[in-house]
């Protein structure tokens, strides 16, 4: 069933199913999808959920994640995943846009566009990755604010309270903050940039409620699956900008394997064939709402 006709039966909001999905014993995997194909490709794979990431859509759009991207912009892409795959999506709001007030709208739009949560950080502007050098944090009491205020916003999305405070403030920072920002309403709360093991467990220990660990590449955290993130006392782990980070390299091999070669039949092997991606995106199932469209037939390759 197409998106056009409604792809989904399930009338429960986005915030209800990712509550659902959270709420199972065992650890909730969310990959990033950085646009509307990556997250049918991770759907088709049998994730439940989706992630959409500042970094990885900045990247996309040729620009560095330091807080330069519009709400709107963030907006479009979150409509676009959710309803490529009518999936409750995680989205990284960063510092929602502002301040209180710009906070609330972020939640409003947001959830308009499909998210079933959002995380909001409490870093200032311009912002930084959370896993960077000299990041600079909002006070919590004005952090916590924000959060009250998103909370205020929102119908149904599940607020994330995400803080940077670990590489600025130490651990025990972090875990202040953390705990302030859950007496401030945040459903979920994330610690970014942890070190180690130790880390993840004595957070996970001195914080009530639901929590969510990052597993970015090349950051500052060690490489740990989601099972082991299950044992530390996590609820749901992210892998935000990974879909981005493959498809660049693939790309990258591919521009220099074209300028080389002059053509890219070597190739082939490596990609999608057109068969494979009309099956993804449904094509024929858009096509036989128009009886106007003639049935499509995929061409033979040259060769076969």
């Amino acid at each position: 069933m197409t998106w056009l006709e409604g792809n989904t039966r399930d009338t429960r909001s986005a915030g209800e199913r990712l509550q659902e999905l959270i709420d199972r014993p065992e650890i909730l995997g969310v990959p990033g999808t950085h646009n509307g194909l990556a997250g049918m490709l991770a759907k088709d794979a049998g994730f439940e959920a989706l992630y959409i990431s500042g970094g990885a859509v900045t990247a996309s759009m040729g620009l560095p994640d330091i807080g330069i991207m519009t709400l709107e912009e963030l907006c479009f892409v979150t409509r676009m995943v959710s309803r490529s795959t009518d999936l409750p999506l995680i989205v990284d709001a960063d510092t929602g846009y502002g301040e209180v007030l710009n906070a609330m709208r972020t939640v409003r739009e947001l959830e308009r566009a499909g998210a079933g949560a959002v995380h909001i950080e409490d870093q200032i502007l311009p912002k930084k990755c959370g896993h960077l050098n000299d990041k600079r944090l909002n006070t919590p009491e004005d952090a916590a604010a924000k959060i009250s205020a998103a909370v205020k916003a929102r119908s149904h999305l599940r607020i994330i309270a995400r803080t940077d405070a670990a590489a600025v403030e130490g651990l025990d920072g972090a875990i202040s903050r953390a705990n302030l920002y859950h007496e401030a309403g945040a459903d979920i709360v994330f610690p970014d940039a942890l070190l180690s093991e130790e880390d993840f467990r004595k957070f996970a220990a001195s914080v009530p409620g639901p929590k969510m660990a990052n597993m970015t590449e090349f950051g500052r955290t060690p490489y740990f699956t989601a099972k082991q993130f299950e044992d530390f006392g996590y609820d749901i782990v992210i892998w935000p900008a990974t879909s981005m980070r493959v498809a660049a390299h693939a790309m990258t091999e591919l521009y220099a394997h074209i300028r080389e070669n002059g053509g890219c039949e070597a190739l082939l092997g490596k990609m999608t064939t057109r068969a494979e991606l009309y099956e993804t995106i449904d094509y024929y199932d858009y096509e036989a709402l128009d009886a106007g469209i003639a049935k499509t037939v995929v061409p033979e390759t040259p060769g076969e």
